[in-house]
């Protein structure tokens, strides 16, 4: 193993080993509660926050696209908590890029929970995180594990292009073109094809509300988009830029950054398929669960999605995490209450799943 993986693995450890002191060391250690917003940071989470500020590892913004992708995904796999059993786990190449009038081969990642007795199971498109830039099916293992096991449902992980290689509309075409296999291809994969979710958190929650308008009238659209904390206007203009664009984990510098990389020209900010929130008709599409956190840039622009859907008649569940910072989902393994929260998205998940043609 190379030296720099072993001072991460140890780095990680330890970071583990510190957030898991009791709450009433923690509480001593991270010093006075942090208040944004009238919303308090939990406890453990600002104990994170200081202990990455403390690791020495520069912004985003100053690394590499390569540093940054595989730090992205070593945080993932160091965070995310215990690898829950499934049932199968399938890798899958598919012809993608159609939207875009292109061809070309795309990596899915199709996990099916354990003990599933269903012929035709709800199914989860999932796109990940990462600011359009980092992110992928191995980092995001944990993740896609946990949702399958918790929610009983296929979880379909898409290996979208990233930027910079491949710049905006290429992450939107991917996400048209797996839908269009996954529903056609539905029953053959063990799939009801009535009850395919569209969902993604940050980056991947803003390539699900675009899919969800471009996809809304096909013959079968999909039925529900689940949204964590997504990025539904990249103006970054909002109230929630100003007073948490700083210090706590995802930032605003970061996420200019991010979508330098993504867009091909600022112009592009304005295009309902980079901001979903702009678009001029957003009518008709799935029914949303939406999930935001109190103490994070993208916050303001998540509820703003949800009014506006609310307003256009589409039925929308809205909840924000007070305490939480961006990214949480990620943090399932060191931070409690991100557990938790991801334990109430998945509730709502099955809830609405449930509802599904009564």
């Amino acid at each position: 193993m190379p030296l720099k993986e072993i001072v991460r693995e140890l780095q990680g450890k330890a970071t583990n080993l510190a957030l898991r002191a009791p709450i009433s060391w923690v509480n001593i250690l991270a010093g006075p509660p942090v208040t944004v917003d009238g919303r308090t940071l939990d406890g453990r989470t600002q104990w994170l926050l200081q202990l990455l500020a403390r690791s020495g590892q520069p912004p985003i913004e100053k690394t590499s696209v390569a540093d940054a992708r595989e730090s992205y995904d070593a945080f993932m796999l160091e965070m995310g908590g215990s690898r829950m059993p499934i049932g199968e786990i399938v890798d899958r190449m598919v012809e993608g890029h159609a939207a875009g009038g292109g061809s070309g081969r795309l990596r899915i990642r199709i996990y099916r929970p354990a003990g599933a007795v269903a012929r035709l199971l709800p199914a989860i498109l999932y796109f990940h995180g990462g600011g359009w830039v980092m992110g992928s099916l191995e980092g995001y293992d944990l993740v896609c594990r946990y949702i399958s096991a918790r929610t009983g449902c296929a979880v379909v992980a898409v290996d979208y292009r990233l930027a910079p290689e491949h710049k905006f509309p290429a992450a939107i075409d991917d996400a048209v073109a797996s839908f269009r296999w996954l529903a056609g291809n539905a029953v053959g994969l063990g799939v009801d094809p009535a009850r395919i979710v569209v969902a993604g958190d940050s980056a991947g929650g803003n390539i699900a509300a675009v899919a969800a308008q471009l996809l809304r009238g096909e013959p079968r659209p999909p039925c529900l988009q689940w949204l964590m904390f997504p990025a539904t206007s990249l103006a970054f203009d909002s109230p929630s830029y100003r007073s948490c664009g700083e210090g706590f984990f995802v930032t605003r510098a970061a996420m200019e950054w991010f979508r330098g990389h993504y867009l091909n020209d600022p112009a592009e900010i304005e295009d309902p398929c980079v901001s979903p929130l702009g678009a001029p008709d957003i009518g008709g599409v799935a029914p949303a669960l939406i999930f935001t956190n109190g103490i994070d840039p993208l916050r303001d622009e998540g509820r703003a999605y949800a009014d506006r859907l609310t307003a256009s008649g589409v039925k929308t569940f809205h909840r924000e995490f007070e305490s939480l910072i961006h990214g949480f989902i990620g943090m399932r393994g060191a931070i409690q209450a991100a557990a938790r929260a991801m334990d109430d998205m998945v509730a709502g998940l099955r809830h609405e799943l449930a509802q599904l043609g009564r």
